[in-house]
């Protein structure tokens, strides 16, 4: 629904109800969460809140005209990267050495962030959206036309939101199960922060570069590629290796994983036809989140079967299958 939105010409609206509802829920959960009840409410709040900034901006970036996407969304989601390096930096500034942190400076922290948030939105409101020659906002398509597209296309979408799930839960679960893995292995707690510092800082880079990558390899043949190369990384894990061949692994695989989530937004933004953009790059975020709902539930499985290592040969078998099933479909998408 708040994709379809997107295509009426609501950003503006998405935007900054987005940024609003983060700061209610904010203050919601500092000052009036008493019960469960009320903090799983404000959650959900802050739950649709997050949801709509992130659709908005997203929406707002693939409805430019004469921008290189590529360029864009490498930019866009390397930010993204960075802050969500530098965020659990913050979390340990701001709670200390206190197992149990004052939460209500953490909120306050959170609320100025949200803050922040309304001011983009803000800033991004005043920008005009996707108009036609005449000035007026092109109409919506609606919904049943929008995912009746053609067939080649639409398997393009359908292969390039499925890389992006994958791509998505990989690097969600590297965060949870590399520190299991490490305890089964006898590694400190030192040496974990160390490698997963170095694999977000190669999704970093990696996303900094993708506009030049795209230009000199094709930007299926790069989507692909990282994926490939990415799954045949972080199934190596469930190899017995030494610390520092786990961390030149990680680190290509950072420089892999980097690339799926950007590549994707391009692809999308680029394969759907006008109208239809916000309503697939919401169907994009949805098969993200159903991943991320999905996805930990079965790879558990082999955590409990195989140990920590189980769940990085899942994942790296999963998302092979996955980039296989995608060769034909991004294939004969024109780079």
């Amino acid at each position: 629904f708040i994709g379809r939105a997107a295509d009426r010409g609501k950003e503006r609206h998405i935007l900054l109800v987005g940024a609003a509802l983060l700061i209610i829920s904010g203050a919601g959960l500092l000052f009036a969460a008493p019960s469960l009840p009320a903090l799983l409410g404000w959650n959900l709040l802050l739950g649709v809140g997050h949801l709509m900034s992130i659709l908005g901006e997203q929406s707002r970036l693939a409805s430019a005209t004469n921008r290189n996407m590529d360029r864009v969304f490498g930019f866009y989601t390397m930010v993204t990267a960075v802050a969500q390096t530098v965020a659990p930096l913050l979390l340990g500034v701001l709670g200390g050495a206190a197992v149990a942190p004052d939460t209500s400076v953490l909120l306050l922290a959170y609320l100025v962030g949200a803050a922040g948030v309304l001011a983009t939105g803000v800033l991004m409101a005043r920008h005009g959206g996707t108009r036609s020659k005449s000035g007026i906002p092109k109409a919506p398509v609606k919904l049943r036309t929008a995912l009746r597209v053609q067939p080649a296309a639409r398997n393009t979408l359908v292969a390039s939101i499925g890389l992006s799930m994958m791509v998505l839960c990989t690097i969600d679960l590297l965060q949870v199960y590399l520190p299991a893995l490490a305890v089964e292995r006898g590694i400190s707690t030192q040496a974990v922060g160390v490698l997963l510092a170095l694999r977000a800082a190669a999704t970093v880079l990696s996303r900094l570069a993708m506009d030049r990558l795209v230009r000199a390899v094709g930007r299926s043949r790069l989507l692909l590629g990282s994926t490939g190369i990415s799954a045949v990384l972080i199934g190596l894990l469930v190899l017995p290796l030494p610390t520092p061949a786990m961390a030149a692994l990680l680190v290509l695989a950072g420089l892999a994983l980097g690339l799926g989530q950007p590549l994707s937004m391009s692809v999308v933004s680029m394969t759907a036809t006008e109208g239809t953009r916000g309503t697939w790059m919401s169907i994009r975020l949805l098969g993200n989140r159903l991943g991320q709902t999905v996805i930990p539930v079965g790879v558990g499985v082999f955590a409990t079967a195989l140990g920590a290592g189980g769940v990085f040969l899942a994942l790296g078998v999963t998302t092979a299958a996955a980039t296989l099933g995608a060769i034909a479909p991004l294939r004969s998408m024109d780079d």
